[in-house]
């Protein structure tokens, strides 16, 4: 009797190819044996998956029904329900439907290729700068230790005149293949091979000085600009100054993260830069000009008669360049007026003569 493919993954007939695959995955999720499913039910899952799934075989099951396999030597176009106890899973499918399922018994696209060399590791460190550095910026030169390119093998990891030879252990192929009985049957397996780590070649003899490696530690003194207007915490990003790559892979980065110190008198928020300044009652009375201290320089502002303490003054592009735009910010100050607390009775009494 002809199965009902369509049926057993609760598809229409016209259903695309992405609802088929989409419906699949479901109902294995659904019967998988791990998890306590049918396995008889999966099987019949994964048989009309192999049919519904395959464009050409879609056709001829549409044409002739799932009886079209009989005529032909060993199914399904000579390649039929074999490998797994009867099931020809897709292994591409699974290792999406089980996550790293696939990688666990070497499935997938990836099992026969040889592993990539790691690309460096990025490093980071604290940089300490003060406040007037942050604005205006600053050059500094910093030592560092990292991993660098082994300068006696140029990074291959062997001596000059060692020979290179094809690998023992993996016959060239640069991995390990196994046989390991799983629920779904015997399954081959493929690990990196662990003496010539994926590459299939091996040198006779390494290098001495790093051990076969192809990197060594090193201390680096560079110089470092640091940009005006950098805010505390932020990094610097020194692209291939981190850990140098295995088997001259890139190099990583080093990130300098900046603390800012802080400033007696001064202080930041965002762009701007805030400050306050003192007068006496006399001066916030009759107006007048004192002098601020900014980050590029002292600048005279007008005081005029009247003000009030805590009034705020702002001083135009006096505060910090904008890192990440055009332009800066700019520097307020606030004014406390001063009230003695001991006065003269002279004093006193050319108060109470004023009309305020």
């Amino acid at each position: 009797m002809s199965k009902d493919y369509y049926n057993i993954l609760g598809v229409k007939k016209e259903a695309s190819a992405d609802e088929i695959k989409a419906a699949f995955r479901k109902k294995a999720h659904e019967h998988h044996p791990d998890k306590g499913g049918d396995e008889a039910k999966f099987k019949e899952i994964n048989e009309a998956y192999q049919v519904l799934g395959n464009q050409s075989k879609r056709q001829q099951y549409d044409q002739f029904g799932s009886a079209f396999q009989n005529g032909q030597a060993g199914g399904f176009g000579g390649q039929g329900f074999g490998g797994f106890d009867g099931m020809n899973i897709n292994m591409d499918d699974l290792g999406d439907i089980f996550g790293g399922f696939g990688d666990i018994f070497g499935f997938g696209a990836n099992t026969n290729r040889r592993s990539r060399a790691q690309r460096g590791r990025d490093l980071e460190m604290i940089i300490k700068i003060d406040f007037l550095e942050s604005i205006l910026g600053a050059e500094k030169e910093i030592s560092f230790p990292h991993l660098a390119v082994c300068k006696h093998c140029q990074g291959s990891g062997h001596a000059a005149d060692a020979k290179i030879e094809t690998c023992a252990t993996c016959n060239g192929t640069g991995h390990i293949s196994r046989i390991q009985r799983t629920i779904l049957g015997a399954v081959q397996t493929q690990s990196l091979c662990p003496d010539c780590q994926g590459e299939g070649k091996k040198a006779s003899h390494p290098c001495p000085h790093c051990q076969g490696q192809g990197r060594e530690r090193k201390t680096e003194k560079i110089k470092v600009k640091i940009p005006a207007g950098i805010k505390n915490n932020e990094s610097i990003r020194l692209a291939n100054y981190g850990d140098a790559g295995e088997r001259s892979a890139p190099a990583g980065d080093l990130f300098l993260r900046v603390q800012v110190a802080s400033h007696p008198s001064l202080h930041r928020e965002g762009d701007d830069i805030h400050s306050q300044a003192t007068i006496t009652v006399k001066e916030a009375i009759l107006g007048t000009k004192i002098k601020i201290a900014t980050t590029f320089g002292d600048v005279s502002l007008k005081i005029p008669a009247g003000t009030q303490s805590h009034t705020t003054f702002r001083l135009k592009d006096k505060g910090a360049p904008r890192l990440h735009g055009r332009g800066q910010g700019d520097h307020f100050v606030q004014i406390k007026v001063i009230i003695p607390t001991n006065i003269s009775k002279k004093d006193k009494k050319l108060l109470e003569d004023l009309d305020l």
